[in-house]
């Protein structure tokens, strides 16, 4: 996804790519790691520090890597002044909530969101609402074989969803089953079941292109309302 990103990035009008953060290649040009379009690109570094040591300055932290590196460089940003804007999924629970406050307390934007593609937001926003008739509902997620958490961050907010949208402390809770195999790449159904009827809504992503809309549109929305989302429609659909 970061390569599919830094890609978009340097094309997209109004954006400026001005720092990559990798575990490999620190100090060489992010073009001999990722094709740019015949741009240079930036310098790699192999922190947040190390980029800001360097005179590097950022509005914005795009961060879609895994929870263990996710942990050191979202603090260092916030502490920088840089908003995040966070794909990563797999922390524990609370983190991103403090990470939120600590943006508040600064005066930055923020987003914490599990998927930034625009129809995974609307098949949690269409499931919410088919939830009201169908009470009974089971989600599966299917993803690439070397994803490390399951369920995926998007079936949990998915399913957390789902449970706060009955209001009924009663209601049982929504089973996930998670698939890892060859061959898929992002992928999840909403099965729900009625008398006579199932209705299954399903949003396939098989090219991760389909996070970048999602991800441009919430940095400019960070930066212009300088405000936290945990989801893509509180961005898209702002209510004030």
């Amino acid at each position: 996804v970061g390569q599919v990103l830094a890609r978009a990035l340097t094309q997209e009008p109004g954006f400026e790519l001005v720092g990559a953060i990798a575990r490999q290649g620190a100090g060489r040009p992010l073009a001999e790691r990722v094709n740019l379009g015949g741009r240079p690109g930036p310098v790699v570094h192999d922190s947040v520090e190390a980029f800001l040591a360097a005179g590097g300055r950022a509005d914005v932290l795009i961060d879609f890597s895994l929870a263990e590196a996710a942990r050191r460089t979202i603090p260092a940003a916030i502490e920088a002044g840089i908003a995040p804007v966070v794909g990563t999924t797999g922390f524990h629970p609370g983190e991103t909530e403090a990470w939120a406050e600590s943006c508040r307390k600064r005066g930055l934007g923020g987003a914490f969101i599990a998927n930034y593609a625009v129809g995974m937001m609307l098949l949690m926003r269409f499931a919410e609402e088919a939830h009201r008739f169908f009470p009974d509902v089971e989600i599966i997620e299917m993803h690439h074989k070397t994803k490390l958490d399951a369920p995926s961050g998007t079936a949990l907010r998915t399913k957390a969803r789902l449970e706060r949208g009955r209001c009924d402390l009663s209601a049982p809770e929504v089973p996930v089953h998670s698939v890892r195999l060859p061959g898929l790449v992002a992928h999840q159904e909403v099965i729900f079941g009625g008398p006579g009827q199932t209705l299954t809504i399903r949003h396939d992503a098989p090219t991760r292109e389909a996070y970048v809309p999602g991800v441009l549109m919430t940095c400019r929305w960070v930066l212009r309302e300088k405000r936290v989302a945990f989801d893509l429609e509180e961005v898209a659909f702002p209510r004030g």
